[in-house]
């Protein structure tokens, strides 16, 4: 059943996940697919799931060998927060920056990014883009922004409505960046799951 936040009984222990691995994480790739907009030449929003966030635990156990419960419950204390509520959309901002230059540049221009996401609706009005909260908590900078960001967008009924009706639009409207992209149909699809509550968790095995 669609979930809020996963826990222990969710993450299968590291014998069973190898054997599991390679079609469950070519499962989630596929579905990841369709949650990843690119906005302009530098910026990738990924909308986070049950699914994006199950698997990311899953690895970092393997990597870091962890098989304690209570390792893995600091592992879903982290990730869990990424979790979309129903009437929400949860997303990781990844600022795609491959040299000091780069980084140099952007960073100080892009203060403020994490609240100028926008989802644009078709009867005109826009759901606009808030920090995660701890994360919110941590951005104590102010004069260079982190290359990775979470995000959440809150929808109210009316918007959840106008969201399943479409055409959808993901936008940065930020003084020193601006782009602009179509959601497909499928995307859409697949993020109005998450905004209704109703989107079916991929088994693992």
């Amino acid at each position: 059943m669609p979930t809020d936040h996963l826990t222990l009984d969710d993450i299968v222990d590291a014998r069973a996940y190898e054997r599991a691995r390679d079609d469950f994480r070519a499962r989630v790739m596929a579905r990841k697919r369709l949650r990843r907009v690119g906005l302009g030449e530098i910026m990738t929003v990924v909308f986070e799931s049950v699914d994006t966030v199950r698997f990311q635990i899953q690895e970092m156990a393997r990597v870091e060998k962890i098989l304690t419960d209570e390792g893995i419950q600091a592992e879903l204390d982290v990730y869990n927060r990424l979790l979309p509520a129903p009437g929400e959309l949860s997303a990781t901002l990844f600022i795609e920056l491959t040299s000091d230059a780069e980084l140099r540049h952007w960073l100080p221009r892009l203060v403020g990014i994490e609240r100028t996401i926008v989802v644009e609706l078709a009867d005109g009005s826009a759901v606009v883009s808030v920090p995660e909260a701890s994360h919110a908590e941590a951005l104590t900078r102010e004069t260079v922004t982190p290359a990775v960001h979470y995000l959440r967008f809150r929808f109210s009924a009316a918007e959840v409505a106008a969201f399943a009706a479409g055409p959808i639009a993901l936008t940065v409207a930020h003084p020193a960046y601006e782009a602009r992209a179509e959601l497909s149909a499928a995307t859409q699809d697949e993020l109005l799951g998450d905004l209704e509550g109703r989107t079916e968790p991929l088994p693992i095995g």
